[in-house]
């Protein structure tokens, strides 16, 4: 696979038009991925599209971590096709692991390196698609101290590049949030229990968005079995002034120290912590 990092290192750029890996060597799971270069926050990024039978799972990648994920890929597919302004490459790789590389210039690549060098072409670079950029309820720019200290922001408010994922995800679990807030009472303490908090990126975040973006008035508990985890998580909220946002090591199961609960939040609990989790909460609703 020599030869295919020393391609993809040379032709990941600006210039890519698209990457198409498929003919995977396993059934079912993701059949096709199409890759392309994107401007994220005025940066190049290499966007993986993974398809399904029925999903489409989306990627963004930086330069050196795409090549990576390519050749990781290269493991499990049989044929990818590069198509560049200059070149087009196709890699095959047979049953018994023989990788065939054909790289073929393309004929009017001459006449675009010229097109380069004059200032007032209109096709002199390639246009990157920006992806759309979205609102998030926590927006990017603005320093959020949790955030920060959590290593998803930096001291600026810039999202961290291999922490975006965790943005979004966090961004999204607060849209659920907002959509039931006309459902939540503001005349009285809610009692919010996050089981199985581990570090409480969504903890956090949820009593950050309920109380200081929302003015909601909150009793929150963080649960976990880590002892570790939830004396740096105690240190944290008191350290952002968050004086009823707790944090208690315990075991979901056993855990009897409300009475009745307005929310419960857990997110992929271990073993049958989940199960647990929905039991009480539902023994909570009807009470």
């Amino acid at each position: 696979m020599d030869d295919l990092r020393k391609y993809l290192t040379d032709y990941l750029s600006e210039k890519l038009n698209k990457i198409t890996i498929s003919n995977s060597k396993e059934k079912g799971g993701v059949k096709k991925i199409h890759i392309r270069p994107i401007l994220l926050r005025e940066k190049v990024y290499f966007q993986f599209e993974s398809f399904t039978e029925k999903q489409a799972f989306h990627e963004n990648l930086i330069k050196e971590d795409a090549v990576e994920k390519i050749l990781k890929l290269m493991e499990e597919f049989k044929q990818l096709e590069l198509d560049h302004s200059e070149v087009t490459l196709n890699c095959l790789i047979s049953k018994k692991g023989k990788v065939t590389l054909k790289l073929k210039k393309k004929a009017n690549s001459s006449k675009k390196d010229a097109a380069s060098n004059c200032e007032n072409c209109d096709d002199a670079k390639p246009q990157l698609t920006h992806n759309k950029e979205k609102k998030y309820l926590i927006p990017e720019g603005t320093p959020v101290e949790f955030l920060i200290d959590l290593g998803v922001m930096t001291t600026e408010g810039k999202i961290r590049d291999k922490m975006y994922d965790k943005y979004k995800q966090i961004n999204r679990f607060l849209e659920f949030i907002r959509d039931i807030i006309p459902e939540l009472p503001k005349d009285k303490e809610l009692t919010i229990i996050d089981f199985g908090c581990g570090k409480s990126y969504l903890t956090f975040a949820i009593y950050y968005y309920l109380h200081v973006l929302n003015d909601f008035k909150l009793n929150m508990i963080g649960l976990d079995l880590k002892e570790d985890v939830i004396d740096k998580c105690n240190k944290l909220a008191v350290k952002y002034g968050f004086d009823k946002l707790k944090f208690l090591v315990g075991d979901i199961k056993d855990y009897e120290g409300v009475t009745s609960v307005d929310m419960v939040v857990t997110l992929h609990a271990c073993d049958t912590a989940t199960d647990y989790a929905l039991y009480k909460a539902v023994n909570w609703a009807r009470v």
